[in-house]
């Protein structure tokens, strides 16, 4: 260790400007200000200068190095930022807080016991605590060393040159849980056009990732909670968007279980052609005695407009989507609040397409077309999606209510309301798991859907999107 000590001492304040350049340094910060947002508390590990943690967004910011000389000159760099800078060691953090975001960038490859830091970090997490990890991909490491003889690059001292499978091992073993891998920068020097095109492009692209020189791992502390803690422990709010579903109503309530602390059920009925808003209504009163039921109707159109409507007067801790369909079947709800409430996800994306289907449950062109979305998603947020159209959601109100601030980002054109949402839990970095539901065929009514309309409009978003969070 007291080499690396040496090396960070050399090269002192400008440990984060040197080593590569300020182009280089400046893909990394955008990169976690991307996942960064104003009320969030974030820690760094390692944070030299301060330049980073001076970047990105956050309401309360705190940077630890165990360098002296690189904390004093943070703090006189970034004197007006508010941002908290301490003398520390990584393998030793004596922090007594929590923090919604920690980074630790181009730091474990200069450590001696990576777990160890990994566990130092993990007493600074609450359970939904995020973790970047940002490092070199070992593909690299002979180019490194050359550029270090032919004097392009600060010679640093003998690293660990680990795998991303290790680096996912070594959190899985310190108590996290990996959920997303992010490869950037082919290029790492500044040229112009060249630069541009290289990075913001074509390192996007299957094959040309795989020589990416940062890889990121995503992690949050793994669950721990026995189902007894949490059972009782949420209320839960299930909007039910209408329209054209009379006969489905009744059923929505007889067929839903009892879960949670709490069940709030929502009808948000638009523009239906038969008796729906009617049978809303009289099911309202029939089951006033047992159950919590709200209705209202939708001032605009589309499905995604009904449930913003229905999330605007909900007041359950979780916030669910049920399709008035019932295709996916209303006893399979508690399975999404197991997930949610048991800190295995903080966005519950159902999937339709693990068990056999009912024979007439989805038609083929639908098929097709949600296997093509599900491969466009994998690719576009870099983690695996079977399934992004399934109409069962689930998320905290909480997030939800800064996903509405976000929304703006990605604008606000997707009729269904899916990509929305699934966009909007990528940007806030929640970790988003699927529940596979058994998909039935419809018994009353028909769908809403017009395939190759909508589809076009999906494609839109998704085309849009990747301009939002893949080519950023």
């Amino acid at each position: 260790m007291s080499d690396i000590k040496a090396y960070f001492n050399r090269i002192g304040s400008k440990r984060k400007t040197r080593v590569f350049n300020n182009y280089y340094w400046n893909e990394i910060t955008d990169y976690v200000n991307y996942f960064s947002h104003e009320d969030s508390s974030v820690l760094e590990l390692g944070c030299g200068s301060g330049d980073l943690l001076a970047k990105i967004a956050g309401s309360r910011k705190v940077g630890i190095d165990f360098s002296e000389e690189h904390i004093n000159w943070a703090k006189e760099k970034h004197a007006n930022s508010g941002i908290e800078f301490l003398v520390m060691d990584a393998n030793n953090i004596q922090l007594n807080q929590t923090f919604d975001l920690i980074v630790i960038s181009n730091l474990i490859g200069f450590v001696d016991d990576i777990q160890n830091v990994f566990e130092q970090a993990k007493k600074c997490c609450h359970a939904n605590t995020k973790i970047i990890v940002q490092y070199y991909n070992s593909f690299w490491e002979p180019v490194i060393k050359f550029s270090e003889t032919i004097g392009l690059k600060q010679k640093t001292p003998t690293q660990n040159w680990l795998s991303t499978r290790d680096i996912n091992n070594l959190l899985f073993v310190s108590g996290f849980d990996v959920y997303r891998n992010a490869k950037r920068l082919i290029f790492p020097f500044y040229f112009p056009l060249l630069s541009f095109i290289l990075n913001k492009y074509l390192a996007k692209f299957p094959f040309f990732r795989f020589f990416s020189f940062n890889i990121y791992s995503f992690a949050t502390p793994l669950p721990i909670s026995e189902k007894a803690e949490y059972e009782n422990k949420y209320s839960t709010t299930v909007v039910i968007p209408a329209r054209n579903e009379s006969g489905n109503i009744e059923n929505a309530i007889l067929r839903l279980p009892k879960f949670g602390k709490h069940t709030e059920i929502i009808f948000i009925e638009g523009n239906s052609t038969d008796d729906t808003w009617a049978k809303i209504q009289e099911i309202q009163k029939k089951y006033a005695a047992t159950h919590d039921i709200k209705i209202g109707q939708q001032k605009g159109k589309g499905k995604a407009d009904a449930v913003r409507e229905g999330y605007k007067i909900a007041t359950g801790d979780i916030l669910m989507i049920l399709d008035a369909d019932l295709t996916v079947p209303p006893e399979d709800l508690p399975k999404f609040y197991n997930a949610i409430a048991g800190n295995k996800g903080d966005f519950i994306n159902g999937t339709r397409l693990v068990y056999p289907m009912d024979k007439e449950a989805m038609r083929f062109l639908n098929y097709l077309g949600n296997h093509f979305f599900s491969w466009a998603f994998t690719w576009l947020l870099e983690q695996r999606f079977k399934d992004t159209l399934c109409g069962t959601k689930v998320m905290f109100r909480t997030d939800y209510i800064k996903l509405t601030k976000n929304r703006k980002y990605f604008g606000e054109f997707d009729p269904f309301g899916d990509f929305d949402l699934l966009f909007g839990a990528h940007k806030l970095n929640l970790k988003i798991v699927e529940v596979p539901i058994k998909y039935r065929e419809r018994t009353y009514g028909e769908t809403n859907i017009s395939r190759f309309k909508h589809g076009v409009i999906l494609l839109r978003m998704c085309a849009f999107a990747s301009r939002k969070c893949k080519f950023i």
